[in-house]
């Protein structure tokens, strides 16, 4: 672990905030991005060398709900029956992923909630038990520290936002115990429609505890709502560019618009069902959403482990340096690809804990409950 440890360079933080942080919200600051040195100057080299600097850091993946089903599993020795084990990550740069605590479709009251809650306790044990290759983390600067110590940061979340069962008391019981992430879609007050009153109030306590929302699957309205009152940056953890291929869950030029002017983070996945069956079908998305949305507006989002078919040359986790390099073939500058495999997951993660501080000085818990608000 050592000698890992040593190959590692510390990860350059790179992101910008539209204001400047109160010094107790500040976690790490941002850096001056500085070009990666490239003797061979390939693609392929210069992608490995921008990475070994600026990790991916995943947006999505399905680890959780697939290790439910495994009788026994080793994920630092290497397990064939999912995509995104400890050598693979380690192959592909990944410095942060996000495991979603995804919902069965139909799951809603209690059994939603108990759902969430075992896949939680299994994905904390499944981090503790492979602590030399995984780390816990909540934050911008815990993040770091695990890319630093040579460890990939695992963050927990997207959860499903039926798994709050209603109740703001399981909203920040879920952010105590970990969950950074909450997909609004799949309930009565996140739906067609938009956001009932409290849907709104939902959004304000998920800015107050720091928790972000993933609006990917959600409605137009709902995405038009919660762009406008949320405090904090938003995530689309799987949504490409519905110009390019008009699958539902991804975005048009005009949300992808808005989602730019509220510096929200438009994460493209690694699917041949949402991007195309090509690594070149991703780079296109990856150009597009880029260009209508701005460099600060784009990540990537492998969902591994999902059931989904992935592109050709991108079946795991180890594949992401033949997109980087795909993406230089391009043209891209070094300092938007270290935007987009990095610097924009820490900006969003730093944008909620400034909201949070800020919102715990204005208001105190909420004690709104659904049938007071939509009864």
């Amino acid at each position: 672990m050592a000698d890992l440890q040593d190959d590692l360079r510390p990860a350059t933080e790179v992101g910008r905030a539209d204001e400047p942080y109160p010094e107790e919200a500040v976690i790490v600051g941002p850096e001056a991005y500085e070009p990666v040195s490239d003797p061979d100057d390939t693609p392929l080299t210069r992608a490995r060398a921008v990475l070994a600097a600026h990790p991916v850091a995943d947006g999505c993946s399905g680890l959780p709900w697939v290790l439910r089903r495994l009788p026994w599993y080793d994920l630092e020795l290497g397990e064939s029956a999912v995509e995104a084990d400890v050598p693979r990550l380690r192959g592909g740069q990944v410095g942060a992923v996000f495991w979603s605590l995804r919902l069965p479709e139909g799951y809603e009251g209690d059994r939603a909630v108990g759902t969430t809650l075992e896949q939680l306790d299994l994905a904390k044990a499944v981090v503790a038990a492979h602590d030399q290759g995984l780390r816990p983390a909540r934050s911008a600067g815990e993040v770091a520290d695990a890319r630093n110590c040579g460890r990939v940061a695992v963050l927990f979340g997207p959860a499903g936002a039926a798994a709050l069962g209603d109740s703001l008391s399981v909203l920040r019981s879920l952010h105590t115990l970990g969950v950074r992430v909450l997909t609004l879609t799949g309930t009565s007050w996140a739906g067609a429609a938009g956001l009932t009153r409290f849907g709104d109030e939902v959004v304000r306590e998920m800015n107050r505890v720091g928790m972000l929302a993933d609006l990917s699957h959600a409605s137009a309205p709902t995405i038009q709502r919660v762009l406008t009152i949320s405090k904090a940056p938003v995530l689309f953890t799987r949504s490409a560019a519905h110009a390019l291929r008009p699958h539902p869950a991804n975005l048009p030029d005009e949300l992808l618009t808005e989602v730019g002017e509220a510096k929200g983070l438009c994460m493209v996945p690694l699917t041949a069902e949402q991007t195309g069956p090509a690594v070149r079908d991703v780079a296109d998305h990856l150009d597009h959403v880029r260009d209508v949305a701005g460099a600060e507006c784009v990540g990537l989002s492998g969902t591994f482990d999902t059931g989904s078919a992935h592109p050709q040359e991108l079946s795991d986790t180890s594949c992401y340096p033949r997109l980087v390099a795909e993406l230089l073939r391009r043209g891209w500058e070094e300092a938007d690809v270290a935007l987009l495999t990095w610097g924009n997951v820490q900006r969003v993660l730093r944008g909620a804990d400034f909201a949070a501080h800020t919102a715990q000085q204005r208001r105190p818990p909420s004690t709104a409950t659904i049938a007071a608000l939509d009864g």
